[in-house]
């Protein structure tokens, strides 16, 4: 009688176990049948040569090893409206069905909370991946324009012109609240359809300057600094990077509690700039599979070896956290929104 009872007890112990296995194995043999063969897009919305656009392409060529099946993955640049078009497609036209991923600056949710009639998505809905490393907001200028230090751009005799891609990018708001915080004397020129455009802008002397991310300077302009041709100039961080010790600080210069809270919200929208996303209504088993992917390949040893010879840091911040950071923007007071759609909004 005591050996039948163990005996249906260890049954019941071992069917239990089977229960679990089955529970976790039906949903990866799911996602693997999905997978298979498909193709997967990561839609960048800027152009080719710019920030988000290396990290992708690279990132492409890693993550397919991470999600079960396999699949091919794609990389296509849908420029237009500073990111807004793109952003836009992935939040009303892109299915939900984890096949599409969207590249798009993280301040366009400033957007959004501002009231941009032009924005068609709510930064709250969309399941975020992660982003591959912070960014650090460093304005940058040539030669020809004379500035070589902050203190030379405060006593510039005339605004100079910083190349921008347009609002909701570091490049167009970081510039607009240094302007408003600090006073400095500048002219945005927006318009360019991605880093890489607005970079060449400052070397053909077309404008004078750039903001944009160290991360990617470092390595796309890296014989202009080194030659001498391009001068970092300012920082619009909050911590200073190790890589530019010799580089001021923005808020070093906040002169006012109005001033020094535009500049950590410079900070704040900035510094996970990159964020990796896919559409509201993903099913959550596949949004976690591509979360725990994304984090895996910026792990991944050829990857971070390919990075390193590339100069791209990786320093992955996960999905969830990104989640909740964007969600906290949304808290901003009604005046500093008010303040922040004066300052960022697009002038009609």
């Amino acid at each position: 009688m005591r050996l039948q009872t163990l005996m249906f007890a260890g049954l019941k112990a071992l069917a239990g176990i089977c229960l679990i296995v089955a529970l976790f194995a039906a949903p990866l043999g799911a996602q693997e049948s999905f997978y298979s063969g498909k193709t997967v897009r990561i839609v960048v919305g800027y152009s080719a040569g710019g920030s988000f656009d290396l990290y992708s392409r690279m990132i492409a060529r890693h993550m397919g090893k991470y999600l079960p099946g396999n699949p091919t993955i794609i990389v296509e640049n849908m420029t237009g409206a500073s990111g807004i078009i793109a952003a836009n497609f992935l939040f009303v036209q892109a299915k939900p069905d984890g096949l599409t991923i969207g590249a798009w600056a993280a301040p366009l949710i400033l957007q959004h909370i501002m009231g941009n009639e032009a924005v068609r998505y709510d930064g709250r809905k969309f399941g975020y991946l992660g982003v591959p490393s912070p960014y650090d907001t460093l304005c940058t200028f040539n030669a020809q324009s004379g500035v070589k230090t902050a203190d030379d751009w405060f006593a510039a005799k005339r605004p100079v012109k910083i190349s921008s891609i347009g609002p909701g990018t570091s490049t167009s708001d970081v510039p607009k609240l240094l302007k408003e915080a600090l006073g400095l004397p500048l002219q945005l020129v927006e318009g360019y359809k991605g880093g890489a455009d607005a970079r060449i802008a400052v070397e053909s002397g077309e404008v004078d300057g750039y903001c944009g991310s160290w991360q990617t300077v470092k390595t796309v302009w890296r014989a202009a600094f080194d030659s001498g041709r391009i001068h970092s100039v300012l920082l619009a961080t909050l911590k200073q990077n190790p890589e530019l010790k010799n580089v001021p600080l923005a808020i070093k210069y906040a002169k006012t509690d109005e001033a020094k809270l535009l500049l950590r919200v410079a900070d704040n929208a900035h510094v996970a700039q990159f964020p990796y996303s896919v559409p509201p209504g993903v099913p959550a088993e596949r949004l976690a599979l591509l979360q725990r992917a994304f984090i895996q390949t910026l792990k991944d040893p050829d990857l971070v070896a390919e990075a390193k010879k590339s100069d791209l840091d990786i320093d992955p911040i996960d999905g969830p956290t990104i989640a909740k950071t964007f969600a906290g923007l949304y808290d901003i007071d009604p005046g500093t929104s008010a303040k922040l759609k004066a300052i960022l909004a697009p002038k009609k």
